[in-house]
């Protein structure tokens, strides 16, 4: 639901709901044309041996990327309001790991602003209970406090999501939970198909494809989420606004002022920095200062060896309730 400051904010996004571009949402069909286009014609031109693979390998890197922040538009609702042709249209799995049905699923419960954060409510938390994290052994701690840190994050994000989707999924078919078993089912016929293709046509080995394309993407998806949300006592100070650059604003398709995307969830990308530039003063004041001025270079800067907060929930009265709930192993999935 979207939330204003006043009457006065409420005509402002109205207007930008209402203008030719957000009413058309050309510039939403624009990029996924741009994204799928590029993709088919980076394997192209591997298949007529215009460029190597280590040539196409960066731009694949980067179209994967690209689409998983495609993906976090269509599941919002963009560029159609029908839900079924919005997932036709992200359900190639170009980053292999994440089906597009599951994504959305766990996307729109992170959604929920009073439960941001909590490990158990929050399926993107990146915190945990404190009791658990007294349980774990020092292995599982340490993969937890490097996912804290830019480099770490990096290194060992990629894995721990996957794990973590794939842990959930076959405990889910251990507890004979099936809900999920066709989407399972038909994205592994999709990865299957297009791992097939990817050998067949361009020449690009499923291996490979895997550790040196889905990986890095992965990894360039995660620098994004690293410190998107923080433990405070409001939920509008739990989320950031990150003052990103240009080429990394196009990347996360302006999901940086991710404040403003919580707030007015249903406001099409290219109208979030608008949105943002029209309160703010206001939203800063919101999130209780929560602002990155310097962009992802300064998080590289300020956290690249060093964790962005502890690991472990700092709020003892939700530890006490979320240590009963969910392994937060067995619910997260890339943010």
């Amino acid at each position: 639901m979207a939330e204003y400051f006043d009457a006065e904010h409420a005509r402002d996004v109205a207007a930008l709901e209402a203008s030719f571009k957000a009413r058309t949402e050309w510039p939403t069909w624009l990029l996924i044309a741009a994204v799928y286009g590029g993709w088919a014609a980076t394997i192209g031109l591997l298949h007529s041996h215009v460029i190597s693979l280590a040539g196409a390998t960066p731009l694949f890197v980067l179209l994967c990327t690209w689409h998983m922040s495609v993906q976090h538009e269509l599941l919002h609702g963009h560029p159609t309001r029908l839900a079924w042709l919005n997932k036709c249209l992200g359900y190639a799995p170009l980053a292999i790991w994440f089906p597009y049905t599951l994504y959305r699923d766990t996307h729109l419960e992170h959604h929920r602003d009073e439960a941001l954060t909590l490990p158990g409510l929050d399926p993107e938390s990146n915190y945990v209970p404190a009791g658990r994290w007294q349980r774990w052994p020092a292995w599982r701690r340490a993969l937890w406090q490097a996912r804290k840190r830019f480099v770490g994050r990096m290194i060992v994000g990629p894995p721990m999501s996957a794990a973590a989707v794939l842990g959930a999924a076959w405990h889910a078919l251990r507890n004979r939970d099936r809900r999920y078993a066709p989407m399972w089912i038909a994205h592994a016929i999709s990865v299957a198909a297009l791992l097939y293709l990817l050998d067949a046509w361009a020449g690009v080995p499923w291996w490979y494809y895997l550790l040196a394309v889905t990986w890095p993407a992965l990894s360039l998806a995660t620098i994004r989420s690293l410190y998107e949300h923080r433990a405070a006592p409001e939920p509008k100070a739990r989320i950031v606004i990150n003052e990103a650059g240009f080429l990394m604003r196009l990347l996360f398709l302006n999901n940086n002022y991710h404040l403003v995307h919580h707030d007015l969830p249903a406001l099409p990308w290219y109208c979030l920095p608008r949105a943002w530039r029209l309160r703010r003063e206001a939203y800063a004041h919101k999130c209780g200062h929560f602002v990155i001025r310097g962009g992802y270079g300064e998080l590289l800067r300020r956290f690249a060896w060093r964790a962005t907060d502890a690991v472990v929930h700092p709020f003892d009265a939700a530890n006490e309730v979320r240590d009963a709930c969910v392994d937060p192993d067995e619910t997260r999935i890339a943010a």
